[in-house]
């Protein structure tokens, strides 16, 4: 086969990190080239998606070169070396702005790495630049005042999801050979599910949020926090998250583990997502102790998370959305209805009133507080050697603005639509998002591996059994 540019350029945008970081050492595509094919992509495509909101382009091509000078040198230091990522716009990045998309950040330049940031680039990554958020990563759906709206690369008329929307998109059109999320209420794992890109979402306590913004502060709301991976398979998602994390994950053999798949339940599910699971259940069946229950708490979890995320009416937030200042939520909410004309956007002043709302009493936080103690103990145990499998979502991904209604609705319809994510935040647990097929749009299905800290070597061994057997990550083309 005569292998033309235009085929060179397309097998690069298509190769996971790990391929791209041996070809690179081994001297078969030069760093400084396979940047190039990136950076023509991104300008070529970016436009119609609105992933990437800041670049850094001219720096990373001269980091490209250092890299190719210590190749020649035999100076192969680093798992990552002369390989083109990107990162969520939440990550400071050195020179670079970090807004949380709110216009009275706009410029704000940062003077030093955040630690997974510095843990990426000691292996040799480049970074390519940063990618769109929902203001102050609050919802699940990219948009904002400052950068505006991104598109699910896949249908451009649909969600990206949120909070690292723009990060999900970027990976689903081949725009970086990997990336990094985080995710305190599904902000890895809907985008992932969406765009069909693999996502990891740490356990509490197992990635440093230092120069993540905005800080999360509050005790309970810390423990829902993941930071890692998105990628194009499951090898990479265990790469990086081996990088950043503050130890590495642990040998597990998963042919002791159990295997949960969700049953049907009451909880909203469309029929090709059903169909996912079942013909994941059949699959695991004849090599697995597989099982069909609903685990412990589950029916709890979208309740308790929802109000961790109102503790004290969500005031940090609030403070931060108006840059110190009181604000009005409601009448910055009815302005930007009206006019558009207001310091903040609509989704985040609505989901500002939602938690003041939803606020919990001093006794209800104590009350909380004694449930997680009870809950945290039970699942150490009930996960010891099991894995859970169940969706993302009810549905692929909707048109712009359909999962915001249904999440922030005032009916409380979260209740029904929130707890395939809430689960693994509300109990600080690691999960796993792969894409293992499509709806009859061709709209990718993504599936999540949970189990509890300790466990994700695990979860990425199933996760790379799963990736053999089904449809998984494809580029998605412009």
């Amino acid at each position: 086969m005569i292998n033309t540019p235009e085929l060179v350029d397309s097998l690069v945008l298509d190769m996971d990190a790990h391929e791209l970081a041996q070809l690179i050492k081994e001297k078969k595509i030069s760093s400084r080239k396979a940047l190039e094919i990136y950076i023509e992509h991104l300008k070529k495509n970016n436009s119609s998606v609105n992933c990437l909101v800041e670049d850094r382009f001219e720096d990373a091509l001269l980091e490209a070169d250092n890299a190719d000078r210590q190749i020649a040198k035999g100076q192969i230091q680093g798992a990552l070396l002369g390989v083109p990522i990107s990162m969520k716009e939440a990550f400071d990045v050195s020179g670079m702005n970090t807004t949380g998309g709110l216009l009275w950040r706009k410029g704000k330049k940062m003077a030093k790495d955040a630690e997974v940031v510095g843990k990426l680039r000691a292996e040799g990554a480049i970074i390519l630049g940063k990618s769109n958020t929902p203001e102050l990563c609050f919802c699940q759906e990219t948009d904002n005042k400052l950068y505006g709206r991104t598109n699910n690369p896949r249908d451009l008329r649909r969600t990206a999801g949120g909070s690292s929307g723009g990060e999900a998109a970027l990976i689903a059109m081949g725009g970086a050979a990997a990336g990094l999320g985080s995710d305190i209420g599904g902000s890895i794992r809907f985008p992932s599910h969406f765009n069909g890109v693999i996502g990891f979402k740490s356990g509490r306590g197992q990635v440093s949020q230092d120069g993540s913004y905005p800080e999360v502060k509050q005790e309970l709301q810390e423990r829902m926090l993941g930071i890692g991976p998105i990628a194009k398979s499951v090898r990479d998602a265990r790469l990086i998250y081996n990088i950043v994390a503050k130890n590495p994950a642990v040998y597990r053999n998963i042919d002791s583990f159990a295997i949960n798949v969700l049953p049907d339940s009451n909880y909203p599910l469309g029929e090709p997502t059903r169909k996912m699971i079942d013909a994941i259940f059949q699959q695991l069946s004849p090599e697995f102790e597989v099982e069909r229950e609903m685990p412990p708490y589950f029916g709890d979890s979208a309740t308790v998370w929802q109000e961790i995320m109102s503790i004290d009416g969500a005031g940090d937030a609030r403070k931060e959305a108006y840059g110190g200042s009181p604000g009005s939520l409601y009448n910055s909410y009815i302005k930007e209805r009206m006019t558009g004309n207001s310091e903040v956007h609509r989704y985040l002043s609505w989901a500002l009133i939602g938690a003041s709302l939803f606020k919990p009493s001093d006794k209800r936080l104590e009350k909380i507080r004694e449930f997680l103690q009870h809950g945290d103990h039970i699942l150490e145990h009930y996960l010891k050697e099991r894995i859970l499998i169940m969706p993302v979502y009810h549905k692929t991904a909707p048109r712009h603005g359909v999962i915001y209604r249904e999440i922030f609705s005032i009916r409380k319809t979260f209740r029904q639509y929130m707890p395939y994510v809430a689960y693994a935040n509300t109990w600080g647990l690691p999960s796993l998002t792969i894409p293992l097929g499509s709806d009859d749009k061709g709209l990718p299905i993504g599936i999540q591996l949970i189990s509890r800290n300790g466990n994700e070597e695990a979860l990425f061994q199933l996760g790379e059994w799963l990736e053999q057997r089904f449809e998984t990550y494809k580029r998605a083309i412009l």
